[in-house]
Order: C-alpha cells, then sequence, then structure tokens
C-alpha cells in the first residue's frame, strides 16, 4: 500500500501556511511517500504549487486533488498537465472534479449542471489532446474548432505524453464513470467496513470499459493521530466532520452528505445537516457519532492505527491517503514517519 499527501487546503491562503507546505513535502518525500495532491476551492489553485514542488522534490509524484474542470476549458487543462508532466520528469498527475454549485456557480459564473457529460468531455479532449492529435472534437458540451468561426484544429506544440487522470468523484453515476475511464480513484466520506457504498459502482463503470478495479488505483484515508487519550481525539474531529455533512455543499445538494448516507448513515447525516443548516453548530458537532469518527481516520493508540490500516487495505484501497495530526510542523512529520512505520509492517 502506498502513501499520499495533501499540501495545504483548498481554502489555504497565507505565506505560513506556504512555507511550511514545502518543508512537510519535503520531509515526506524523504519518509517514502509515493505522491502529493494540491487542492483548490476558493483559495490557491492547484496547480501553481506543484509547479514550485516539482523544482524541490526528485521523486514524489505530484497530483492536483482537484482542478475544477468549470475554472478552465479543456484544452487549456490538457496544456497545464502537459507541461507539469515534463517540467517534473513524468511525475505529474491529473487530478480531475466538478466541485460544486456553491463554488462553481458563486465563484466562476458557470452552470454547475450536466457535471458529469462536461467531465466526461474534458477527459476525452485531454486524452486526445495528450496524445499529440489535433484537437478535433464535437460534442454536446464542448465543438472544437468552435462552428462558424475562423479557428482551426491545432495541434499542441508541447511533447506529447500519456498523464494520469484521477477523478474525485462521490455520487453512483460519477463513480461509474470514473471506474470506466479513470486511471484512478480521489475517495472521500469513505468507511472501509462500508466500502461497497462507493466500490459497487467503480466496479460497475470498470466493467463496462472491460476492465476492473484492479486497473484503478484507489486513494482514501482521513487523519492519523495517535493518543491513549482517544475520546480527545474524537473530540478535536467531529467540528471537521460535522462541516464536512451540513456545509460542503448547499442545502439541496451535498455530496459528501449523500455519501454517507448510501454508507448506512442516514438519520446521522440528516440530522447533523439539519443542525447545521440551522446554525446549531456545536450541537451538530455533538451529534457525530464517536463510532463515524473512528471508521473514517486513523486514530488512536499504535495498535488502533494499524488496524485502520489493515481495514483500508483489505477493502482494496491501494493508497492511503493521510493528514497528519500535530499543533506544530515537527509534530505532523512525526506523525507521519510514525504511520509509515506502520504501512511498511502491514505491507
Amino acid at each position: 500500500m502506498r502513501v499520499s499527501i495533501g499540501i495545504a487546503g483548498p481554502a489555504s491562503g497565507g505565506s505560513r501556511d506556504w512555507a511550511e507546505s514545502v518543508d512537510f513535502a519535503l520531509e515526506a518525500e524523504r519518509l517514502g511517500v509515493d505522491s502529493a495532491w494540491s487542492a483548490e476551492a476558493w483559495g490557491r489553485d492547484a496547480v501553481s504549487p506543484l509547479a514550485w514542488l516539482a523544482a524541490r522534490t526528485t521523486r514524489l509524484r505530484l497530483g492536483t486533488g482537484i482542478m475544477q474542470i468549470s475554472a478552465r476549458v479543456p484544452a487549456m487543462t490538457a496544456m497545464t498537465a502537459l507541461t507539469l508532466a515534463e517540467i517534473s520528469g513524468g511525475r505529474f498527475l491529473l487530478g480531475l472534479g466538478a466541485s460544486g454549485p456553491q463554488v462553481v456557480e458563486g465563484l466562476h459564473g458557470a452552470p454547475f449542471e450536466h457535471a458529469l457529460g462536461r467531465l466526461r468531455e474534458t477527459i476525452e479532449i485531454v486524452r486526445l489532446a495528450c496524445r499529440g492529435a489535433r484537437i478535433e472534437y464535437r460534442g454536446r458540451h464542448f465543438e472544437l474548432p468552435r462552428p462558424g468561426g475562423e479557428g482551426k484544429a491545432l495541434r499542441l506544440a508541447v511533447p506529447p505524453c500519456p498523464v494520469p487522470i484521477y477523478l474525485a468523484t462521490l455520487a453512483p453515476k460519477s463513480l461509474e464513470l470514473t471506474g470506466e475511464l479513470a486511471d484512478g480513484w480521489l475517495g472521500t466520506s469513505f468507511v472501509p467496513e462500508r466500502a461497497e457504498a462507493a466500490l459497487a459502482h467503480l466496479r460497475v463503470g470498470a466493467a463496462r470499459a472491460g476492465r476492473s478495479l484492479a486497473d484503478l488505483d484507489l486513494h482514501a484515508g482521513g487523519f492519523v493521530a495517535f493518543s491513549d487519550d482517544v475520546d480527545a481525539l474524537v473530540r478535536a474531529r467531529k467540528p471537521m466532520l460535522a462541516f464536512t455533512l451540513g456545509a460542503m455543499g448547499s442545502a439541496r445538494r451535498n455530496f459528501y452528505n449523500d455519501a454517507y448516507r448510501r454508507a448506512g448513515y442516514e438519520a446521522v447525516a440528516r440530522e447533523v445537516q439539519a443542525l447545521w443548516l440551522a446554525g446549531r453548530r456545536d450541537e451538530a458537532a455533538a451529534r457525530v457519532p464517536d463510532a463515524l469518527v473512528l471508521a473514517s481516520n486513523l486514530l488512536g493508540t499504535e495498535a488502533m492505527v494499524r488496524e485502520r490500516i489493515r481495514a483500508y487495505r483489505d477493502a482494496g484501497i491501494t493508497t492511503l491517503r493521510v493528514a497528519p495530526d500535530g499543533r506544530t510542523l515537527a509534530e505532523r512529520i512525526a506523525t507521519l514517519g510514525r504511520l509509515m512505520e506502520l504501512v511498511r509492517e502491514e505491507a
């Protein structure tokens, strides 16, 4: 099992955050972490940090987790991917996702509807460009060259190369698309003991393309923290899980909440969301079950964390995506190093 990390966060933007993110990524590479993923939502973009890290690292694979498809046209996504692949020496991984209506419509001013169709067409255009072919495409959402104008089909003036495409998806149909078209899955709202809530849909899509789950690199995981005071670790994580269930989307569409419902936590997911939307955030956090926090993270004693590593591995996860806890950079690195030792022992 490989290990991956995130660098900074989707809403990050402070200079101190960035300096620590770079130091953390360098130490992660030294410790044997496989890949680092940058996020974007309404803070830093997902691309610029990876260009910097490409110059500072030598082995660490670098992925966008994720580039929002509504923020860039497909051809620019392909140009960016090929550029990062070139400057990183082939270490770039293109993570794509639809984001959500609040960001897409509120920040980018683009419609969120038909996100699945636009995601499929984006992948097809990106792969066309990465093969070095002329970009001619006729789809429902994208038509290149634009009809009736003066444009012509162009071939990108950068060396072609295959760029692995990962999708961050949650809903059943988007999971099927991931199984059908992607090289990997960036999973969230995932509980290993309820893995089939997501993997069953990935499997359907893979079978449609004559593939199996073994053809995909499956990422999932959570926060990592070691302590004998398990109750304290659980309490610390409840507000963030309540935020995910209540605020990661609109009242009508919260894909993270929906994923937990499909995994068997429907009553809890509904109640926490209702409390959060009513402004009762402390109550929402208190309503999150201890068992859900423990099931969706790697928390507790060394024996407990080791058991969670096994649970993810046995569920079919091939890359453990972790966010090491710690008040300081040194503490986060120490947590990551301890986790890496356990992962190696369980390999």
